[in-house]
């Protein structure tokens, strides 16, 4: 094929292949349904949609997230279902797009057999398929960047300048969904001004054009927190409020011990020891294909600790893209010997070193397999009890007639919420207040009690039947009580 024709290929190929993958992924997991957080930054757009001011300042409720609010403005004509299964879907295309931009990225470094191997570890990571099912914002987030990464190292292969712009718009629309993008967006513009002296291609104009990109996530994160509760920096502080409130890990103190343990829950040892030699192999033998590589890992394990060094707690989740730089490497491991010449004695080695990893993957499929299972039976037993708690709303016998809706926790605070067309203000966690008039939505055994929660360190106290209601309706998984006034 020659060579002009073959990147349009392999662009037309990338729809269809996204498109299988998540239609193939929905089908493997069984489940999808939206996540606290998202279902949160969609109600949120619901009520910019209806010209409310979102509801930011309640009890443990979680980061906005700019980007998401806006598909939820543009989704609410829809209707409440049709929003959260559109997010869902959007969800598993992102997480079956990073596979494909990780087989890219890879490939263009160690080959296409590297490639494909990092494309499969990734997506069959157990997190990365528990949050991709959940359309959590990570996902989307981790897609964008290593969006720009591909970018970036299409047109330096092609040995052209720096690609700028497409680069930067990739990171603004990361920046709106998590703000460690911002400073990926900071150094490349640096890195493209550095590129510029030398060069002198770009005018001063267009160098300025592209700081206002690198600037606008920010701008816009500020302007929209400062717009709607008065404080620009309401997102920080928010978050670092609430890691204290459900105790989670966080400050400087624990980056050495709790980054590595996250990203090691990711991966699993048979990855990170692939990845250990591919990265040692392919600095030594392939510098010029792993440098690149090498110094996105090392942003990304810089930015997984400044998450930590600013107050942020240090979840699993927000070392994905640190977790697929290194499934890049693993596939370098395992396969980067496909790059040296066929007479390259070290070839040996390496194909060697690569055997015993990949027998070491193999061997500890049973094990992820099993994690998966759980993990995803846990997810199901979650989406049936949100399902019979949506059941109740279609049927009105839970509605805002009587008053406000009290709910044992705050994990149905933004799910009924966002089905009731209401503010989250509307919803009350009994964790935290109690109502004197309206609905009260009660477990309807100890499982549901013990399966349907937030987190193990949501603030809690014991959740009783307010004074004076009574019941009202029944399912499997949930008693209906009122009271109106």
């Amino acid at each position: 094929m020659p060579a002009s024709i073959k990147p349009r290929v392999e662009r037309l190929a990338a729809l269809p292949a996204v498109l299988a993958g998540a239609l193939l992924l929905r089908l493997i997991a069984g489940v999808g349904f939206a996540n606290y957080d998202t279902l949160y930054a969609l109600t949120w757009g619901g009520q910019l949609a209806r010209g409310e001011t979102p509801a930011y300042d309640l009890p443990i409720a979680p980061t906005p997230h700019p980007l998401v609010e806006m598909l939820g403005v543009l989704l609410y004509p829809l209707g409440p279902r049709a929003v959260e299964q559109l997010t869902v879907w959007l969800g598993l295309l992102a997480l079956a797009a990073c596979g494909w931009v990780v087989y890219r990225l890879a490939g263009l470094w160690f080959g296409r057999a590297a490639g494909a191997l990092a494309a499969v570890i990734l997506l069959t990571r157990v997190p990365m398929l528990s949050y991709g099912v959940r359309a959590y914002v990570d996902v989307p987030y981790l897609l964008l960047v290593l969006g720009a990464v591909l970018v970036e190292a299409r047109r330096r292969a092609a040995g052209r300048r720096a690609a700028g712009a497409p680069v930067l718009a990739l990171l603004a629309l990361a920046g709106l969904l998590r703000p460690e993008a911002w400073a990926f967006s900071g150094l490349y513009w640096l890195y493209v001004l550095l590129g510029e002296r030398r060069t002198g291609e770009r005018s001063r104009g267009a160098l300025a054009g592209l700081a206002l990109l690198a600037a606008a996530a920010p701008l816009v994160w500020v302007l929209s927190d400062l717009a709607i509760t008065g404080d620009a920096l309401w997102s920080l502080t928010n978050t670092r409020h609430t890691a204290h409130a459900l105790d989670r890990i966080t400050g400087i103190a624990n980056v050495p011990e709790y980054v590595p343990r996250r990203v090691g829950e990711i991966l699993r040892p048979p990855v990170l020891a692939g990845a250990a030699l591919g990265a040692v192999l392919s600095l030594l033998w392939l510098r010029r294909r792993a440098i690149a590589a090498a110094t996105a890992g090392a942003l990304a394990v810089l930015a997984f600790a400044a998450v930590a060094v600013v107050g942020l707690p240090i979840n699993t989740r927000y070392g994905f893209l640190t977790a697929a730089i290194l499934c890049v490497f693993c596939g370098a491991g395992v396969f980067g010997w496909t790059r040296l010449d066929a007479s390259d004695a070290r070839r040996r080695w390496w194909m060697a070193g690569g055997a015993l990893v990949l027998v070491a993957l193999v061997a500890f499929v049973p094990s992820q397999f099993k994690s998966a299972h759980r993990e995803l039976d846990k997810l199901a037993r979650q989406q049936e009890i949100q399902d019979d708690l949506l059941a109740l709303v279609d049927s009105h016998a839970i509605s805002l007639r009587c008053g406000p809706v009290e709910v044992p926790n705050h994990a149905p605070v933004p799910l009924l919420a966002l089905y009731l067309k209401s503010s989250p203000a509307n919803v009350v966690s009994g964790q935290v207040a109690t109502v004197a008039d309206g609905v009260y939505v009660d477990p309807a055994s100890m499982e549901v009690e013990r399966d349907y929660v937030l987190d193990p360190h949501d603030p809690h106290r014991p959740v009783n039947v307010p004074p004076g209601f009574v019941e009202a309706h029944a399912n499997a998984s949930w008693l209906i009580f009122q009271h109106c006034a």
